[in-house]
C-alpha cells in the first residue's frame, strides 16, 4: 500500500499559517499609526465674539504653533497648540488696549495654549467627520480641562477643522470689562479655523 503525501497539504497549511501572519502584522501596524496634524499659522484664524448690551464685539488672536498627534485606534492624543495673546485684536484701539493692559494682561501672560490628551468619535479616511476634543486650556495663567466640539475635514494631503467653544473667563479669574454704561457678557464665543498638513507615523 502506498503511503498518502502529505506535501501538498502541508504546503497548503504552510500558505495559510503566512497570509494569516502577515494579515496579522498589517492589522497590528495600523493599529499603531498616528496621524501627526501640523497647523498652519497662515491658514489658521481664531475669532473671538464677545456680546454687550449694545453690541457683539468681534476680534481675532493670531496662531504662533501647533502640531496635534492622534492615535487612531484609540483616540490618545498629545501636542500643543499655542495662540498669541499679545495679537488679539479688535480695530479699536482704545478698546484693544484695555484688553490687553486690564483683561488679558498679555504682557505678563503672552500665550494660550490647548493640550489634548483624547479624542471621541472616529476619523473618516476622507472627508468630513464631528469628533469630540479633550484637554487643558491654559489662559491667563490657570489651566482648565475642557471638551472642544469639532469638525475635521480630511482630504488626500490637507486637513482642515473647525472648532466652536465658549470660555467663561470670568468664572476662570478674567477681571469683568463692564462698567456703568455699558454691561458685556462674562463668556466669550471662540471660533477656530484650522488647516495645515498631515501624515501617517508608524510606531
Amino acid at each position: 500500500m502506498l503511503k498518502p503525501d502529505n506535501s501538498f497539504f502541508r504546503a497548503r497549511g504552510l500558505r495559510a499559517i503566512l497570509v494569516l501572519s502577515l494579515a496579522w502584522l498589517f492589522a497590528v501596524s495600523v493599529s499603531a499609526q498616528d496621524k501627526v496634524f501640523q497647523l498652519d499659522p497662515k491658514q489658521t484664524s481664531v475669532h473671538f465674539a464677545l456680546d454687550s448690551v449694545l453690541h457683539t464685539v468681534h476680534g481675532t488672536f493670531e496662531l504662533k504653533r501647533g502640531s496635534l498627534i492622534v492615535d487612531v485606534a484609540s483616540g490618545r492624543m498629545s501636542g500643543e497648540i499655542v495662540v498669541d495673546a499679545r495679537s488679539g485684536n479688535s480695530d479699536n484701539g482704545l478698546r484693544d488696549r484695555k484688553m490687553h493692559r486690564e483683561i488679558l494682561e498679555s504682557d505678563k501672560y503672552p500665550e494660550f495654549a490647548f493640550q489634548p490628551s483624547r479624542m471621541e468619535g472616529t476619523l473618516a479616511p476622507i472627508g468630513k467627520s464631528p469628533v469630540q476634543v479633550h484637554g487643558t486650556l491654559s489662559i491667563h495663567g490657570s489651566a482648565h480641562e475642557v471638551t472642544l466640539p469639532a469638525e475635521v475635514d480630511l482630504a488626500p494631503d490637507r486637513w482642515s477643522a473647525t472648532i466652536h467653544f465658549t470660555v467663561p473667563y470670568v468664572k476662570w479669574g478674567l477681571k469683568n470689562p463692564s462698567n456703568l454704561f455699558l454691561r458685556v457678557n462674562e463668556s466669550v464665543q471662540i471660533t477656530v479655523e484650522a488647516s495645515g498638513s498631515y501624515d501617517a507615523q508608524v510606531k
